[in-house]
Parts: structure tokens; sequence; C-alpha cells
């Protein structure tokens, strides 16, 4: 199997309740309430230990709350790789309804400064020196101190080291990543839309919004869209996958699920349509409850069976749809 290092440059502890239905103003009383350690990169990490991959985690951690960060790799078997900063690890609450709706209340996370940054580096110097590794993923939001200059350098040196970048964030740190042209990227359809300069209302518009995505320099152009599914170009071409209908509960890790499922894919050389009805059924059957997906699902292989791939072959990598 590969290896691949995860960046979080701002985790989380994510405080998750089930919820029947938020009532505003009220005491609401959970049916369930899970207290796990997370962030983007750390839940990708956690998708990819399962699947047997050799996984390196970093970025920042508070030093005065890492107890459960410390637990969860060591279950997860993956090496700790982090800084330690002064303060607490930021507390997310996700409060996931019944009818799948989710509301996420996201504290700010550590502030670091450019000593703690050159210090990530190092650590992450010093891991690549001694193992090479086949992926870097930098997932999630910037922590404050960290500008979006700052951003934009330690991409281009991650990039620089020759080791296949994917980068998955939002906002203004997504349009940065794009212009240091990392191997993939991740936007959903408001975002693309936002760096394409125009609203993608209608099939072709996505479609050659993410075509233009990988023109930009971004090798695995993938466009999210949710229940509609996914839309991926690079250099071979262009596919597109629905995934299979389930009964939503928590959607809260389907993009890091869907992120892992690809790398997984791709890194075991799994052709293009195997590796996406992979990623998106696993995406899909991580819906279905708290945490990542679980390819070891009972019904997985009925998830994969329904989940629709099809390559779009009136389409060119270097022409238009």
């Amino acid at each position: 199997m590969a290896r691949v290092m995860t960046i979080t440059l701002n985790p989380a502890l994510d405080l998750a309740f089930d919820l029947e239905e938020l009532a505003l103003g009220a005491v609401n009383r959970p049916r369930h309430a899970q207290l796990e350690a997370a962030g983007k990169g750390v839940n990708v990490a956690r998708v990819l230990a399962s699947l047997g991959h050799d996984v390196v985690v970093s970025g920042f951690l508070g030093r005065d709350n890492d107890g459960p960060f410390q637990l969860a790799f060591k279950h997860m078997g993956v090496t700790d790789a982090f800084v330690r900063v002064p303060g607490e690890t930021r507390i997310n609450a996700k409060l996931a309804e019944k009818s799948g709706r989710v509301t996420d209340i996201n504290g700010p996370g550590i502030g670091v400064d450019a000593v703690q940054i050159t210090a990530l580096l190092s650590t992450i110097e010093q891991q690549l020196n001694e193992a090479p590794v086949d992926a870097i993923l930098v997932a999630g939001s910037l922590p404050p101190g960290l500008s979006l200059a700052a951003f934009s350098e330690f991409l281009t040196h991650l990039k620089a080291t020759g080791v296949p970048l994917w980068v998955d964030t939002s906002g203004e740190a997504l349009l940065r990543a794009i212009e240091v042209g990392p191997e993939a990227v991740k936007p959903n359809e408001v975002e693309l839309a936002e760096w394409a300069g125009e609203a993608l209302d209608n099939h072709a518009k996505r479609i050659n919004a993410t075509k233009h995505l990988h023109q930009a320099g971004v090798g695995q152009a993938l466009l999210s869209a949710g229940a509609e599914g996914v839309i991926w170009v690079n250099a071979s071409g262009a596919w597109q996958s629905t995934p299979p209908h389930v009964q939503a509960a928590n959607t809260v890790s389907a993009g890091d699920t869907f992120v892992a499922g690809m790398l997984h894919g791709l890194l075991s050389q799994h052709s293009s349509e195997e590796t996406l009805r992979f990623a998106t059924a696993l995406s899909a059957e991580s819906v279905r409850h708290v945490g990542v997906g679980n390819a070891h699902a009972d019904d997985f292989a009925l998830l994969l069976q329904r989940t629709q791939v099809q390559r779009l072959h009136a389409y060119s990598a270097e022409g238009t749809s």
C-alpha cells in the first residue's frame, strides 16, 4: 500500500450531536453524542489507515488538550508528526438532525506564528527524509495567524518537494491553492463558480468549468455536487459519478471520505472508473451515520453496484465538451 502524509493546519475536537430536530432557544436532548479527534486531514487519514495505507498525520495541535488526538492516532495506527503549540485545540459542535440538515459551530482555532510555521515545515521535511511518501494532502481551514500569502508560500514549498500535492480547503484559501497548481482540488459548485466567474447553472457549464480548472494546472480537477455526484477531469479525460440513494443522517465527513477514496484508488493504481465508483460509494456510506465512511460495511458491495459512473466520451481534456 501507499504512504501518505495528511496535514491539518486547523484541527478540532468534533462534538457531534444526533438530534431528531434542532429547537432553537430550547433544551435539546440528542439521541447520540460523540466527541472525536477530527479535522479534514485527520478524517482522511482515518479512512486511508482503515484501508491499509501507511499514514503520517501532521499540522498544529494545542499541547494542553492533545490527549484525545494521541489516543486516536494510536487507535488508527498512524504516525504522529503534529507540531504542538501553546493552548488548546478548538472544539467544533456538529448538530445533525434526522432530516439530514447539519448545523456547524466552528471555533477559530489556535493562532500560529512564523516560527511555528517554520517548525512545521522542518517536521515535514524530516518525515520526507526518513521515508518517501506517495502523496501529501493539505486539508481544512487556516488557523489564525496564517495569512493567505503565507499559505501560498507553504503550498509552494510542499509542491517543490516533487510529491503530488492534494489540497482540500475553501474560500480564498482554495483560490490561492489553485494558483499554486496542485495535483488535486475538490471545490463544490459555489466555489468553482466563484473561481470561474460565472454561475454553473447547467451541466455543460459545470463540465467546462471543471475542464478549465484542469487546464489551469490542476492535475485532478474534481467538482463535488452533493447528491448529484462528482465530475472528474484529468489528462486522460472526464468522468461523472452519481451516488446511490441512501438515507442521509450526517453529511459532515462525506467530502473527507470522498477525497480519501480517490487517493486510495489512484495510489492503488485502480482504473479511473473503479476509483471514482469506490470514492463515491464510500462517501455515500458515510452520510448514513456520524463519522467517516466504512468500506467494510455489510452492504458496501451493494452501494458500489448502485453507484453510477460514466465516461464523458464527448469530452476531450484538451478541447471542449
